[in-house]
């Protein structure tokens, strides 16, 4: 067996869907004053998809993209990595029919349940992955959250969105690149903050539950805020000091692009220069585990990213779960 000294991003894409939600349609619903949701947030726009529209079709349009910028035979591909939340099926996993539309005849594939921290942890199996196989790897990660949504809760009715982003992963004996350092974190003593309480083992389908049990709830948003602000800049702390590196060694911070605020506060907790941050919440909302790989690949569309560059990704959502990678271009 054959490994490789590091992995590089040979490809990046997202898609998104057509609808495009802007704040004054769900402040309406929910009796809000014009521009609450801007200010507590920092988002004005999200998309949210058709009825028509699948998991699986969403992240295809992606990984399509990515593929095709990476410029590899799709007999080359070795792994598909599908982060999300919202499978088209509990059972089985989407990650097969994915690569089953993409024509990757010899790919594995396996769904990844992340929550919002889903990118990051595909991120690290892949790098692995590449690294002792000196083959590539399709990550893309996808949620269609608008169909969990409670349009009654303003918590998470106001935050969630639908999107995908798609990486590929490729094999290189150049150094510098890559993974360079990174911290993974969860906090079970949190498990019920973020939740869909019915569908599972636990409580599965049956009779008599009420409709909103298969929704999404966010049992405290402030402990949410609080506790992300914490585990993304701890990781990051981490995750820089196993790279060796300081905030200002940074080109790019990528954080999950929960809320304005949580990775502004990050950000000040890391000494990361404001201007380094990538920014797609605005117009795009949350797509949890989405967020890093959209903002990677419209990053890389609107300023390409350049070798040698260095990225903070950060992330903390569901579970909990977090993760921090710094990678080198």
């Amino acid at each position: 067996m054959r490994g490789a000294r590091s992995s590089y991003l040979a490809g990046l894409g997202h898609a998104v869907p057509s609808r495009r939600v802007e704040n004054a349609e769900i402040e309406q619903g929910l009796g809000l004053e014009p521009g609450w949701i801007e200010r507590r947030t920092g988002i004005r726009a999200r998309h949210w998809v058709k009825d028509a529209d699948t998991l699986s079709g969403l992240a295809a349009r992606a990984a399509e993209a990515a593929l095709d910028d990476a410029g590899l035979a799709r007999n080359d591909i070795a792994l598909t990595l599908l982060a999300t939340s919202t499978p088209d099926h509990l059972l089985p996993p989407s990650a097969p029919l994915l690569a089953d539309r993409l024509r990757l005849a010899n790919s594995g594939a396996i769904d990844l349940a992340g929550a919002c921290a889903g990118f990051l942890y595909a991120l690290t199996l892949a790098d692995g992955f590449v690294r002792t196989q000196a083959k590539p790897v399709l990550i893309v990660a996808a949620n269609i959250l608008s169909r969990r949504i409670n349009p009654a809760e303003r918590a998470s009715a106001v935050l969630f969105a639908d999107a995908a982003g798609a990486v590929v992963l490729a094999p290189t004996n150049e150094t510098g690149k890559g993974i360079l350092g990174v911290d993974l974190a969860s906090d079970g003593s949190r498990y019920d903050l973020i939740s869909i309480a019915a569908g599972g083992s636990n409580r599965p389908f049956a009779a008599g539950l009420a409709p909103e049990d298969f929704l999404m709830t966010m049992r405290d948003g402030r402990e949410v805020f609080a506790r992300a602000v914490d585990m993304m800049a701890g990781c990051g702390a981490r995750a820089l000091s196993d790279a060796g590196l300081d905030a200002a060694g940074i080109d790019r911070f990528v954080p999950h692009q929960a809320n304005a605020r949580i990775f502004d506060a990050v950000a000040g907790r890391l000494g990361i220069d404001p201007q380094t941050t990538v920014r797609t919440i605005e117009d795009y909302g949350n797509s949890s585990a989405a967020t890093i790989a959209l903002s990677l690949s419209m990053a890389h569309r609107d300023r390409p990213l350049m070798p040698g560059e260095k990225l903070l990704l950060t992330a903390a959502g569901a579970g909990l779960t977090a993760g921090a990678i710094v990678f080198g271009v």
